[in-house]
């Protein structure tokens, strides 16, 4: 956890600073943890191992078939890949967060990652989809995005795709698995949005279904990226951290308050945090290399 109380450190540090200058942050960190510190390259030691076509489960190919193919239309403002900018800051830095979590991935189990933070407007929807997409950049590699958060769900709004059905409507019993998947116009990307709006979020997520279907998508799934509500206001990011393999937090420089965020990362002192996300980071503040562009305005907020 002392990485994480030193991201919180250095955010309260840029907050202050520009407080004192009247600016606004305009970069991001990815602020790694210590298990992660290793060699940055895509080649690792243990390669991820690929899905695994197993008895008893459908395959990727049918799920294709079967699932919707809405047209999606990316936020360009919210995807550092929009437009084929691979070469763009924010893309490089995207690389340099899969890497570490290839590095993890070769050396445990490591396929179900939940994106949270200790409250709303801090990133995680958007570091959520960029780390999909940077993912899925990479040849044969499939990865499912899950939108946990019932509660504000904005992964469909960054994607540019449909809300529903989806996950609530699963979780439900209204629809099935293949009703619930979409596949859009990014090579073997899958969402599930969130759904239909739902007075019951949190009983919802602890129902078997959801477990159920994790199981059902994990074997064919290469990563499952969840992103799910901030972890002071409700106890949902904890509940499916508990179904996961880890967790990365993010906060947001110059605004995540100290004891706020050290108070929401205590809440998975017993889970497995992989790392932070230190979100719009001055490049200026002397942090290091690891920074990437952030869109401003009230679209970086989700």
């Amino acid at each position: 956890m002392s990485r994480i109380h030193e991201a919180l450190k250095k955010a309260a540090q840029e907050r202050s600073a520009q407080l004192a200058a009247g600016g606004e942050p305009t970069f991001l960190e990815v602020a790694d943890s210590p298990s992660m510190a290793l060699p940055l390259r895509e080649v690792m030691a243990k390669p991820h191992a690929a899905p695994i076509e197993s008895p008893g489960y459908f395959r990727y190919e049918d799920l294709i078939k079967k699932c919707a193919s809405p047209i999606w239309r990316i936020d360009p403002r919210m995807s550092v890949f929009e437009g084929g900018d691979d070469g763009h800051i924010g893309a490089e830095r995207f690389r340099t967060l899969r890497s570490r979590l290839y590095q993890l991935g070769g050396a445990r189990p490591l396929r179900r990652v939940v994106v949270t933070s200790s409250v709303p407007a801090e990133g995680k929807t958007f570091v959520a989809a960029n780390l999909a997409q940077s993912i899925v950049r990479q040849p044969d590699r499939r990865v499912l995005l899950i939108d946990a958060d019932l509660r504000a769900s904005r992964l469909h709004q960054v994607l540019g795709a449909p809300r529903s059905p989806g996950l609530s409507d699963y979780l439900r019993g209204e629809v099935d698995e293949f009703k619930a998947v979409q596949k859009g116009s990014e090579a073997h990307l899958c969402l599930i949005p969130a759904g239909s709006e739902v007075a019951n979020p949190s009983e919802l997520l602890l129902n078997d279904r959801m477990k159920q279907l994790l199981e059902l998508m994990t074997p064919i799934f290469d990563w499952i990226i969840i992103d799910t509500p901030p972890a002071l206001p409700v106890h949902d990011a904890s509940m499916m951290a508990d179904l996961c393999d880890g967790v990365l937090f993010v906060v947001r420089a110059g605004s995540t308050d100290n004891e706020m965020a050290a108070k929401a990362a205590a809440a998975f002192q017993e889970k497995n945090i992989l790392g932070v996300v230190l979100n719009r980071a001055d490049s200026d503040a002397g942090y290091g290399g690891y920074y990437y562009s952030y869109p401003a305005g009230d679209e970086a907020k989700k």
